[in-house]
């Protein structure tokens, strides 16, 4: 059956014959959507209510409410914000009587069969806000709930206080014990006051000429802390600072110090600065009877604002410490909103805008900052179309998102004990699978040769404690999945998992110098051959299944461009007098072989590589263009010219029928599950647009192909042709 392209032709990106015009497109594309932003700042409040490892939200009733009696019953109200209109899988536990209501309307009612085991509930969520309600009754067998996503890894959804009162924090909010219902249940943000009953948990504000920091931190006499502000200056005219001060104090405008004081009193200060926004940090010092400062910035034409964005603060100030007074604090170490000081007694904590009202940073870019396998792909093509194309801008672009992870690995641990899971770095702050840590690390280890990236040494050191010492594997030591995201992909070895560990391997043995990570790379690929190699066919097989001791037959695209592409990353590294070498180099010629033999008639291959029928997939297509290509330029295959038509007819398929004018990037299989058909991968598996497990590698795929054509010697008329005129052999 002849298959149509996945848009007209009118609109493909065939018309430009120069490859770079083509990686630049699709690159700036991605980068125009995608643009670098910085995590959002919300405030916390001190809850019983956290989240889990799973990012659900326990809600312990009865610790909560040791007196509740049987019959009475809370509720619990939070609100989620959804880009579009779609439906979402969500995991509830009931522990007792639970009823769930979504914008109003009841969705869910327990049965006593019911409580305490797992329900997935799958609700369309509506484009803006959706509010929940949980009305948790205590029943004969208890009280209680866990709700929240049943996707941890991909949406660690949180969700934010709803209520007008509290704006922009993250959160539930709820009642005490009542016997009643509510009024009406809430579907939309409104004061609490109208909804007719108390939510906790309680909002405790301070008055802006009363200093908070003994609310906050308790007495806490030989201890200091710092406050900080911003100072907005509307003209060259001086300021006038104006206060009292409950103990010793300093003042420091921009990192110098202004004013300093031993004794509580006045403050009055005269402050000359340009206009514009100054940091103002004081450190307030606990005194005998009390510690604090009130500050009022009395000129018209100067005024205090809060230091840093934070949804959900009210005041002007943050706070931090509580410190040692003979602390020696770089204060400046910590106003990048990325570090948790840790004080001489070995307490560690965050800022705070007020007594309870804590400040996290949470990760709601849809890719910017995200530390995810697929991901890892996508920033290695930007990385290397733009050192190929000269463009030290993409560069810093891929920089910066490595860096806003690696640099806020150590508050995503500290982040993720105090509240159960962290809303940053959900990945990477909690390893359990070679997907969470490979991909992404190998582009770690490459970026940090660009510029040394805060964090990364002390990350590349755990990935690979990780992969070589903790990650499940057989009595032979191939590497698997004992335990998988879901219960189906328990006790299964995935030809993914190739690219989760290979090239970060040989990446992490040129960064420390130690030739056992290439030879633990050379070992799985060959283990992993006897597992999922299909002599007949030269495919591998998608997944072997551990347990049933027998492999799915399978012929998944990507799955065979994860192996084909770990074989080349192995290849461009591996010693030619390697003890397994000549191994490696036979089976990349025996899988390219057979990979070979089933190109499609457009040149791109297809999603079940045996299957023409099935859809003409993307991203294997650019692995196997990217291994290929290799191939011909390092003299690792044999007989170079099939390889090199199947490389042009495959770049001509991909800007004729998967790559659009704007950058677009169509039919890139989605994320995967697994099966023993092939009718999963075909009818099931559908592609997605701009996928990132596809744009990475379709950049990769260009830049090899004009690698190879420069490597042979000769200008080619028309690269999209997909003719040659002469090669150089």
């Amino acid at each position: 059956m002849e298959q149509l392209p996945f848009f007209s032709k009118e609109v493909s990106m065939s018309h430009s014959h120069r490859i770079e015009d083509v990686l630049m497109t699709i690159a700036q594309r991605y980068i125009g959507t995608n643009p670098a932003r910085p995590p959002e700042y919300r405030i916390t409040r001190e809850n019983a209510i956290k989240k889990d490892p799973h990012h659900r939200y326990v809600f312990p009733i009865l610790a909560m409410f040791p007196e509740m009696k049987e019959g009475q019953k809370i509720n619990a109200w939070a609100k989620l914000w959804a880009e579009e209109d779609h439906s979402f899988a969500f995991l509830l536990t009931c522990l007792g009587p639970v009823r769930l209501y979504h914008n109003g309307v009841k969705r869910f009612g327990s049965t006593h069969e019911e409580e305490a085991g797992d329900i997935r509930l799958s609700l369309h969520l509506v484009k803006g806000w959706n509010h929940f309600v949980l009305e948790i009754e205590k029943g004969v067998q208890g009280s209680g709930a866990v709700f929240g996503t049943g996707n941890r890894k991909n949406f660690p959804y949180h969700f934010l206080a709803p209520s007008l009162d509290r704006d922009g924090e993250e959160g539930w909010i709820y009642t005490e014990p009542m016997l009643g219902n509510l009024d009406s249940i809430p579907s939309m943000s409104c004061r609490e006051y109208s909804t007719g009953c108390n939510w906790f948990p309680r909002i405790t504000r301070f008055p802006q000429n009363e200093s908070p920091l003994a609310a906050i931190y308790g007495m806490k006499k030989g201890y200091s802390a710092y406050a900080w502000t911003k100072i907005k200056c509307g003209s060259l005219d001086s300021l006038i600072l104006k206060g009292k001060t409950y103990g010793p104090i300093k003042l420091f405008v921009n990192g110098e110090e202004l004013f300093q004081q031993e004794d509580q009193g006045d403050i009055d200060v005269e402050l000359k600065v340009p206009v514009g926004l100054h940091d103002l940090v004081v450190k307030s010092d606990c005194g005998n009877d009390h510690w604090g400062f009130t500050l009022e910035l009395l000129s018209s034409h100067g005024e205090f604002g809060i230091p840093h964005e934070v949804k959900g603060a009210f005041g002007t100030w943050l706070y931090l410490g509580p410190f040692s007074i003979d602390e020696k604090i770089m204060i400046s170490a910590y106003m990048s909103m990325d570090s948790v000081p840790i004080n001489k007694d070995g307490e560690s904590f965050f800022w705070c805008s007020g007594k309870g009202e804590n400040v996290r940073a949470f990760l709601e870019n849809q890719l910017f900052g995200k530390w995810n396998y697929p991901l890892g792909v996508t920033l290695n093509g930007l990385m290397e179309a733009a050192k190929e194309l000269s463009r030290p801008d993409v560069i810093d672009y891929v920089l910066n998102h490595v860096e806003f992870a690696t640099s806020r690995y150590e508050y995503s641990k500290w982040d993720q004990k105090q509240y159960g899971a962290a809303g940053i770095n959900n990945q990477l702050s909690d390893i359990d699978s070679l997907d969470d840590c490979g991909s992404f690390g190998a582009l770690m280890l490459l970026a940090n040769k660009h510029r040394l990236l805060k964090g990364a040494g002390k990350i590349a050191d755990i990935i690979a404690e990780y992969i070589m010492n903790q990650q499940s594997r057989l009595d032979d030591g191939a590497l698997y999945r004992e335990v998988g995201v879901s219960r189906k992909m328990d006790n299964t070895m995935w030809c993914d998992d190739m690219y989760m560990s290979v090239p970060f391997l040989c990446r992490y043995a040129e960064y420390t110098k130690d030739s056992s990570y290439i030879n633990e790379a050379a070992r799985q690929l060959l283990l992993y051959k006897k597992y999922l190699y299909m002599n007949e066919s030269q495919l591998m097989s998608h997944v072997y299944h551990v347990k049933e001791k027998r492999p799915t037959l399978t012929t998944w695209g990507r799955g065979n461009g994860w192996v084909l592409f770990s074989l080349t990353e192995l290849l461009k590294v591996l010693p030619d007098n390697h003890e397994h070498y000549q191994a490696i180099l036979g089976y990349y010629r025996q899988l390219a072989e057979g990979v070979l033999n089933v190109q499609g008639s457009h040149g791109l291959w297809h999603q079940v590589l045996t299957d023409h029928e099935s859809y003409e997939e993307s991203s294997c297509t650019s692995m196997f263009i990217y291994a290929f290509a290799h191939g011909v330029r390092f003299g690792w295959l044999e007989d170079k010219e099939p390889y090199i038509q199947a490389i042009l007819s495959g770049w001509k398929g991909l800007t004729q029928r998967a790559i659009d004018k704007q950058g677009n990037v169509y039919g890139v299989c989605q994320g995967s599950s697994y099966s023993f058909s092939h009718f999963y991968y075909k009818h099931e598996l559908p592609w997605k647009l701009n996928d990132t497990h596809g744009i990475g590698i379709v950049l990769l795929a260009g830049i090899e192909t004009m690698r190879m054509l420069n490597s042979q010697g000769k200008l080619f008329e028309n690269v999209n042709t997909g003719k040659t005129s002469s090669i150089c052999k």
